[in-house]
């Protein structure tokens, strides 16, 4: 979640006006046309996964575990809408086959549930240190527009305060 610059205010949904959107790909070549398409559904699919995990993972208990669960899977639903918009202003369609990333996050969030807090964090530890390897490489391997790539770049940091996040708790356990 990107910070602000108000101390340890995080801002877990930024602000966007209808200035914002506009047509994106006119002078792009064919090639990184194809390279930003598969990007941003890979980032898309991989959001909604992001976001089942915490969603399964959250319980009825009033706890500060919760409280950072339900922060960071609103943090990701920003991140699946920051991609799905990217998505149709290039003119696409999110993956039909999209369906199946919400069955493993529903998989990963339910069953570390189940297995208990260390569980949890483990696997969020884990899918979030991935995430960040992942976006590195497509911000390394995309030619991105500059409002794509700023984007990209925020939610890359939004992730890496989840793996910090998620691992200070694990130590605490």
């Amino acid at each position: 979640m990107t910070q602000s610059g108000e101390g340890s205010r995080e801002i877990i949904r930024t602000e966007r006006v209808a200035a914002d959107f506009q047509f994106l790909g006119s002078g792009a070549s064919p090639e990184d046309l194809r390279k930003i398409k598969k990007g941003l559904r890979t980032l898309h699919t991989l959001e909604l996964m992001a976001q089942n995990i915490y969603k399964f993972q959250i319980t009825a208990e009033r706890s500060e575990m919760n409280r950072q669960l339900i922060a960071a899977m609103a943090n990701e639903m920003t991140h699946y809408q920051d991609f799905q918009e990217k998505l149709y202003e290039y003119g696409w369609k999110p993956d039909k086959f999209r369906w199946m990333y919400w069955i493993v996050g529903f998989s990963f969030g339910f069953f570390s549930r189940l297995l208990g807090r260390k569980a949890m964090l483990k696997t969020a530890v884990w899918v979030e240190t991935l995430a960040v390897k992942h976006y590195g490489e497509l911000l390394r391997d995309i030619p991105w527009d500059d409002g794509s790539r700023a984007v990209v770049e925020k939610n890359l940091h939004d992730e890496e305060g989840h793996v910090n996040r998620w691992s200070a708790l694990l130590k605490a356990l």
